[in-house]
């Protein structure tokens, strides 16, 4: 629910905010950004759930995190629990920008497997920065469950995220790389490759990783 302000400033910056030109709300948010006021911390979460363009939402971001933690975490995580989708992409997103590992409870399996790609791909990236020491092995088993979802952007965002946990993965990778879905298998070994050589470009590993399934056949078959 839109809150109601009272006072003129606030009211100017959330017409601008909410202007019809990307320049100007894009200024707007620079602005208060620039100059932090807690009276704007309201207003800025309330754009970043409806705003169209990355480019804003990104700079709404940065105008968040410049303002306290204390202010600006409770506001972004009650985000979470939104039923616009962009409202929750934008909360995580925002989260991995503020970077207090306080979040971390509030990421849950639901924002994992979001069926929206750009909320789950945000949640990935999140939870990898915030999670606590020791449960990355958790995290991981729960991420290798999205493994061969969606297209080669969204599967890319999963291994980079699988990645920037490390060694833990391994085991999940090597039990994903026997299932009997052919799409995660090859996913788990595209990752897989690129943890080992990090050099190696994700599409070819992918690629790759689907010719070796394809002759490999279904686990069990004929083996």
């Amino acid at each position: 629910m839109t809150t109601t302000y009272q006072d003129p400033e606030v009211r100017r910056a959330l017409r601008a905010l909410a202007d019809d030109r990307p320049s100007v709300r894009l200024k707007a948010a620079l602005a208060v950004g620039t100059t932090p006021d807690a009276r704007f911390v309201d207003a800025l979460v309330e754009r970043c759930a409806v705003e169209p363009e990355f480019f804003v939402r990104d700079m709404l971001t940065w105008a968040l995190t410049r303002h306290p933690e204390s202010l600006t975490l409770p506001r972004v995580l009650g985000e979470l629990g939104s039923e616009r989708a962009r409202a929750r992409s934008q909360a995580l997103h925002t989260l991995s920008k503020i970077g207090d590992r306080r979040a971390w409870p509030a990421i849950t399996r639901a924002h994992l497997a979001d069926p929206d790609d750009e909320v789950a791909r945000a949640a990935w990236r999140t939870a990898v920065l915030l999670v606590p020491d020791g449960e990355e092995p958790a995290l991981a088993a729960v991420l290798a469950t999205q493994l061969g979802r969606g297209g080669q952007e969204t599967q890319l965002s999963l291994s980079r995220a699988l990645i920037g946990l490390g060694d833990v993965i391994l085991p999940v990778l090597d039990t994903a790389a026997a299932a009997p879905d052919p799409q995660a298998r090859a996913h788990a070994l595209a990752t897989r490759r690129i943890l080992r050589d990090p050099d190696t470009g994700f599409a070819y590993a992918i690629e790759e990783a689907k010719r070796v399934v394809a002759l490999d056949g279904a686990p069990g078959e004929g083996h």
